[in-house]
Order: C-alpha cells, then sequence, then structure tokens
C-alpha cells in the first residue's frame, strides 16, 4: 500500500472521528425528533394545554373589564355561561389528548405530514364545531333566561362575537357546528385521497421497474 493510500486513509479515519466527537452531535437529538411522527404530537399537547387556559383567560379579560360591576342578572348570567364555556374547553381538552396517539402512527403511508396534517385538520374541526354547538346551544340558552336578547351583550363581552344571533343562537350554534366539523373532515379526507393516490402512484412505478 502506497504511503499516499495509507496517508489518505489515515485523515479519513481522523476526520470520521472527529465528526463523532460531541460538538458535531450537539443537534443529533433534535435532528432526530424533528425526523419523526412524534413532532406532531406537541401540536395536540399544545392544543390540549391552550383548551385549560383559555377559559381562565376569558374570566380574566372579563374580571378586569369591570363587567362585575354590571347588575346581578349579567353577572349571574356570566357565571353559569361561563361555566359551560369551562365544560366545553374540558371536553376539547380532552379531544386533542386522545387523539395524540394519531401522532405515532400514520398507518401504511410512506407521507407521513400529509397524513399528519390530515388528522390535525379533522381533530381541529371537530373540536371548533363542538365548541360553537356546545358554547352556543347551553350558554345561549343560559344567557336568554337572565338576559333575553341582551345575550349578544355578553357573548361580545367573552369574545364571541360571531355568535350574536340572539335568541336564535340556541339552534344557529349547533347547526354552524355541524357544518365546521363536516367541512374540516372533508378536507381531511381529500389530504387522505391524495397520500393514497401518490402510494398507489409510487407502487405502481416500482413494480414496473422491476419487471
Amino acid at each position: 500500500m502506497s504511503d499516499v493510500e495509507t496517508g489518505g486513509s489515515d485523515k479519513k479515519k481522523k476526520f470520521e472521528k472527529m465528526a463523532g466527537s460531541p460538538f458535531f452531535t450537539l443537534s443529533k437529538p433534535y435532528l432526530e425528533f424533528i425526523g419523526k411522527e412524534k413532532l406532531f404530537g406537541l401540536v395536540y399537547i399544545i392544543m390540549a394545554v391552550v383548551n385549560l387556559i383559555i377559559p381562565f383567560v376569558i374570566l380574566y379579560q372579563v374580571i378586569d373589564s369591570g363587567f362585575f360591576r354590571s347588575p346581578a342578572k349579567y353577572i349571574f348570567a356570566f357565571i353559569f355561561t361561563w361555566l359551560v364555556i369551562v365544560f366545553a374547553f374540558w371536553i376539547g381538552f380532552q379531544l386533542w389528548w386522545d387523539r395524540r396517539k394519531k401522532a405515532t402512527s400514520s398507518g401504511s403511508s410512506e407521507f407521513i405530514a400529509i397524513m399528519n396534517f390530515s388528522d390535525i385538520t379533522q381533530t381541529f374541526g371537530e373540536w371548533l364545531g363542538t365548541l360553537i354547538a356546545i358554547i352556543g346551544a347551553c350558554g345561549g340558552l343560559i344567557a336568554f333566561i337572565f338576559l333575553g336578547n341582551d345575550l349578544n351583550y355578553l357573548f361580545g363581552m367573552i369574545g364571541l362575537r360571531f355568535l350574536r344571533f340572539g335568541a336564535a343562537v340556541i339552534i344557529i350554534g349547533p347547526v354552524i357546528g355541524f357544518f365546521i366539523l363536516i367541512i374540516f373532515r372533508f378536507f381531511a379526507e381529500l389530504l387522505r385521497i391524495f397520500a393514497a393516490l401518490a402510494d398507489n402512484t409510487k407502487e405502481i412505478a416500482t413494480n414496473i421497474k422491476n419487471k
């Protein structure tokens, strides 16, 4: 073996040894993490935590606005409506927390991002539709009992201005929630179809090449 070949081999070994040092592998855990499906699980965990926080953010904003200096009927209407909001977001928390398990498996599809984004899209639609249905129907009913058509004022105070339909929100809320759920599921299934077509196309191309 020539000196040139020996020297080249030694340099290669030294470089490989240097590349395996902690300085060069510092980001390895992060790079492995973002390359796995568990990365998508963060979305579910974050959304689950957000569901626990939002009701208390609403409560803080209402207190800070001086709302509790209003007449008693407004205060009682808000308290009972807020309890409905807490219940709705608790259901939302359970939905996101349970669905996080989907992030660990994308089935047989090679297109992990598409499949996981499809699941996140569907879950988001189910979450948003459920919240609007529960708050619109139950919260709207409670607010109407206490305030009549002034319930629009209450929904405006808690940041739900898009539900200011008066007493009709008791019916419109669930209807809106239902259509949101259906629409998001439709787009989620379109993404799954796209992934399935891509998988099948690649499989056909591989079979043709092997033949």
